[in-house]
């Protein structure tokens, strides 16, 4: 006997979140619950306004069609929109038992404002320290400033760096400028530094600093190749669809050599959880792009490790079926 449940959710996050020149005031999305018998399997599905084709109404209205589906009995195709793909394919995976439990809970700590909130939780990061930047959102010489601030104080650190194509390709040179050449092997990867991948690629050479993939790898007709400015494909599953379509990516990155990261889309701890189990289970030793947690103000049914967040239960969600 199977039966569905699906509550909305609208996660209040802090106030200074800011993506694509639109303040998110609060996240919201979609959990689905699948059951059969005795077992249960859950699934988010968050699409990510500026990033995201489809709205959460979009993906209200396929979720409804593929769980009357389900429910039924039948084996609907797989959602045609990422995000529904994706949460969808958690939901069965838990309930099929197929998704590993072990899980990969560190973070490259995201350091979107002041530095000095980084350094503490950096100094106490065992192994290896890796933080990530957003870049862009001031302007490129204080970008540059405060990467060579972090790399300074923390010598062991490896920074990830995301523009998220912000930069025009002047921009970006002035970046590069004011970061310390000695440092620009110390730079992981830098997401997507300018608007077009030809003008990222073009900057890449110029400065030896790599770049990664990210908004390029969900554009229609691309192609994944093994490129010397290229060193890592960042992968966000709300983003890119459901678990085989990830899994494949990531096979194929890893097989040109690239480094492959599974990357948040600022999901609830409940997405964030699943998201830690599938970097655990694809992308072993690799750490994962999970830290946006801190940037909401609730969590949402399964908690993150040593998170203080207050965690909302079904009864802070509105039940929809």
């Amino acid at each position: 006997m199977r039966s569905v449940q699906i509550w909305r959710y609208q996660l209040p996050m802090d106030a200074g979140v800011v993506l694509r020149d639109r303040r998110l005031k609060v996240r919201d999305g979609l959990i689905l619950c699948l059951a059969e018998g005795e077992r249960r399997g859950w699934g988010e599905i968050a699409p990510l306004p500026g990033f995201s084709a489809e709205s959460v109404e979009d993906a209200l209205d396929e979720l409804l069609r593929w769980c009357e589906a389900w429910r039924d009995g039948d084996s609907p195709l797989a959602a045609q929109q990422p995000s529904v793909a994706f949460g969808v394919s958690c939901a069965l995976a838990e309930l099929q038992d197929t998704l590993p439990q072990a899980a990969d809970y560190r973070a490259a700590p995201l350091c979107s404002g002041d530095p000095d909130e980084l350094f503490a939780a950096l100094q106490a990061m065992p192994g290896e320290k890796v933080a990530k930047i957003k870049v862009g959102l001031y302007e490129a010489v204080r970008d540059g400033m405060v990467a060579n601030l972090l790399l300074e104080a923390i010598p062991d650190l490896t920074l990830r760096l995301d523009a998220n194509r912000s930069w025009t390709p002047l921009k970006a040179r002035q970046f590069a400028k004011y970061l310390n050449p000695q440092y620009r092997p110390r730079i992981a990867f830098l997401e997507e530094p300018c608007k077009t991948p030809e003008q990222s690629l073009e900057f890449a050479r110029e400065t030896a600093i790599a770049i990664a993939w990210d908004e390029t790898v969900r554009e229609p007709g691309f192609v994944l190749e093994s490129l010397p400015e290229v060193r890592a494909v960042v992968i966000k599953p709300t983003l890119t669809g459901n678990l085989q379509t990830v899994r494949e990516q990531v096979a194929e990155a890893q097989r040109l050599g690239m480094t492959a990261v599974i990357s948040s889309s600022i999901e609830s701890s409940l997405g964030l959880t699943q998201l830690a189990r599938i970097a655990a289970w694809l992308t072993p030793g690799v750490v994962p792009g999970l830290d946006t947690l801190s940037l909401m103000q609730a969590q949402l049914l399964r908690p993150w490790p040593d998170s203080s967040l207050p965690l909302w239960g079904t009864d802070e969600m509105d039940r929809l079926l």
